[in-house]
């Protein structure tokens, strides 16, 4: 199933939130809970490098969906002084990860990241949200709340998964389950397209969207302990429309499927599509982009420019004198 901006309009409940803060509450309760965390550990390091970034100083900061803390580790005091996290999971959010920067103070919210009910209007310098968006129910919705939620002139920057994630797992089950069964099931959760995350952020009011989008890589030893690692992420399927059984000789020709379509070196990848985003709130010192034929030179002339002697004449007359005693 795919979501786009349209169907997003009309379809207010797909996910179970209550099914899913009970499967991050038993995730993270689990002994290897820390096994299974590498990829939000990336994602995590990517949105904090983002930060690192920015020209501005963050006051206040607020993590949506914080999960265990996989930004908070690596912001450091020169660029923010507070950050909150917040969480849908209470047993995650307690035991999130703080900064182990002294200089940035950290407040834990249990608040689910879907309505953000517990946070003012305009009380936000950055907002950050790693790896718990598509989850979101009301995402045209979602995107305004966090614009309310930021002051002028701030961005927020976040990362998501997108169509054809875990695409692998997908195809395997859906055609053991057509040999098996005649039919498929519901068992992968949908994902939004890169192109219509930056149609929401727009349409919320966000200026100066940028996109892009990412791929990582996991191997597993076999699609069961791929479909483990998935609950101990607190990522198992939660829609409503999900199938609630999955047969043991279906998992077992779905393995079949798998290693024989896609296993290297007894290998089963896994593969995550990641949109990543960064959006600005406009304000009076909000950047503006140049008007359309506002430019004084045409990329169709660069070609002929770039072979003027004339050119080059002008542009040596630019570049510092070379250093004495120096060979060309």
């Amino acid at each position: 199933m795919m979501v786009n901006a349209h169907t997003l309009i009309f379809i207010s409940q797909i996910f179970d939130r209550d099914l899913k803060r009970r499967q991050r509450d038993w995730a993270v309760q689990q002994e290897d809970y820390s096994a299974a965390s590498h990829l939000r550990e990336e994602i995590g390091w990517r949105i904090a490098d983002k930060v690192f970034d920015l020209t501005k100083f963050n006051e206040r900061v607020l993590d949506i969906g914080c999960g265990t803390g996989f930004i908070s580790p690596h912001l450091i005091k020169e660029n923010v002084r507070n950050i909150v996290q917040c969480d849908l999971s209470a047993e995650m959010v307690h035991r999130s990860n703080g900064c182990p920067d002294a200089g940035v103070e950290v407040e834990r919210v249990h608040c689910d990241e879907e309505t953000l009910s517990a946070f003012q209007p305009a009380s936000f310098d950055l907002l950050l949200s790693s790896m718990s968006a598509h989850w979101i129910n009301d995402l045209p919705g979602w995107f305004s709340r966090c614009y309310n939620l930021l002051k002028e002139d701030c961005p927020f920057i976040g990362a998501m998964l997108m169509e054809d994630t875990l695409y692998e797992l997908r195809c395997s089950l859906q055609l053991a389950e057509l040999e098996r069964l005649g039919g498929v099931g519901s068992h992968i959760s949908p994902f939004v397209k890169a192109n219509d995350v930056g149609s929401l952020l727009g349409r919320a009011g966000f200026e100066m969207v940028t996109l892009d989008s990412d791929e990582v890589q996991i191997g597993f030893p076999n699609m069961i302990s791929l479909l483990y690692d998935l609950q101990l992420m607190g990522e198992s399927n939660c829609t409503y429309k999900r199938a609630s059984t999955l047969r043991k000789d279906v998992l077992i020709a779905a393995e079949a499927i798998y290693k024989a379509m896609y296993a290297k070196d007894d290998t089963h990848p896994a593969t995550f599509k990641i949109v990543s985003w960064i959006g600005w709130k406009p304000g009076p010192n909000s950047p503006k982009p140049a008007k359309r034929g506002s430019q004084n030179v045409s990329l169709k002339d660069l070609e002929q420019i770039v072979q003027d002697p004339e050119y080059h004449k002008k542009l040596a007359e630019t570049l510092p004198p070379k250093p004495k005693g120096k060979d060309s």
